[in-house]
């Protein structure tokens, strides 16, 4: 499966970086600003995995499906492209422009499709076609060897890697791209591999998911989601959080508030003190999805199509700092991260240990859980 480095680095217990970025008022960012902002905290990482997210990657495509798929083997490319025509309309593809560079020992190769559901599919059923990319994605990760969706999603183009933020950045040409959303991650892995397709972020549709720390329930999160067709098969339990997110809230109609509620919902004695109807809420969010809760220490950024959703483990064992200045928002590991894109802030803060932050385009930035 590809799945041993071939990089120099060695691997050692740490902790990842993260970054995200908006600017609220759907303006253009360039690839590059993220790129700066996350080689600032180079040292969170180890080599063994960086990668970005760029929403309004593809105004061009903007209304399609845009597939990212990593081949280990390209020998891998007919079978996916066969296995595609007979699920999809293909409106275009092309390989992924990337520089080659000498501390890249033959990485895999990436092509990018541009794909719509067929015709005799309704399409203003949303939710199907949804589901008919999902479904797609399960397949190849599951059945094809060698090939692996690194993105799904409208719209939105993800470059992952082995390698150090600068190395990736370089190779993927960040700085040829420009959106209104931006993510970032540098891993420093520590309980699974460092592989290509085990670098953040992970994705299904338009859900980008970069974290930090470790999800010690991911056994049971992953038997929860695979029980509604998902297939955890990245060798990373990261993963599991984009499916569970999808779940929640495209499947299950949870608010994104919710849905955090249930990926860190407040702990059992808490809730017994709560007065009704906020007792009676939390308490079916906990027996409702209990199986869908994560444990152990995290901190996640969660993209999608319209802004960003910050959230860490209820005692907050791993860090996540907020910054803002006019429409322009960032979410880090480090504040310094912010400060090299936001030189000025006009406010820099912590979310609280278990509350969502969530920033949104052409709204407010808003604290939710305690509202």
């Amino acid at each position: 499966m590809g799945i041993k480095p071939s990089t120099p680095y060695g691997k050692d217990f740490g902790g990842c970086g993260l970054v995200g970025i908006i600017d609220r008022s759907g303006g253009s960012l360039s690839g590059s600003m993220v790129v700066s902002s996350l080689c600032s905290m180079k040292e969170r990482g180890n080599g063994l995995g960086s990668g970005y997210a760029v929403y309004g990657a593809y105004p061009d495509f903007k209304d399609s499906f845009g597939l990212h798929i990593m081949y280990n083997d390209i020998s891998a490319r007919e079978p996916v492209e066969e296995f595609l025509k007979t699920r999809l309309r293909i409106k275009h593809s092309e390989p992924v422009p990337v520089k080659k560079l000498h501390s890249m020992n033959t990485p895999p190769e990436f092509w990018r499709y541009f794909a719509d559901p067929p015709e005799d599919l309704d399409v203003q059923d949303e939710d199907a076609n949804d589901d008919l990319i999902v479904g797609v994605v399960m397949e190849i990760n599951e059945r094809i060897d060698n090939a692996y969706v690194v993105s799904s999603g409208k719209n939105l183009g993800v470059f992952k890697g082995v390698g150090h933020p600068d190395e990736i950045a370089e190779f993927f040409r960040m700085q040829d791209y420009k959106g209104y959303l931006l993510l970032g991650h540098t891993r420093f892995p520590t309980n699974t591999p460092g592989w290509w397709g085990g670098a953040h972020p992970f994705t299904i549709l338009d859900w980008s998911i970069v974290h930090n720390g470790e999800i010690s329930s991911y056994g049971t999160n992953k038997r929860y989601v695979e029980m509604f067709g998902y297939k955890c098969t990245l060798l990373t339990d990261t993963e599991v959080v984009a499916y569970l997110l999808d779940l929640l809230v495209r499947k299950k109609g949870l608010t994104l508030s919710a849905a955090a509620s249930v990926l860190a919902p407040p702990f059992w004695k808490n809730i017994q003190d709560m007065e009704p109807p906020k007792k009676d809420y939390y308490t079916a969010l906990r027996m409702c999805y209990g199986n869908a809760s994560l444990n152990g220490p995290f901190a996640i950024l969660m993209g999608f199509d319209n802004g960003i959703l910050g959230l860490n483990d209820r005692i907050k064992l791993r860090p996540l700092i907020v910054g803002r200045k006019g429409d322009i928002v960032a979410i880090a590991s480090e504040e310094s991260a912010i400060r090299e894109v936001i030189k000025e802030p006009e406010d820099v803060w912590a979310p609280k240990a278990g509350e969502p932050f969530i920033v949104k385009l052409k709204e407010d930035v808003t604290q939710v859980r305690s509202t």
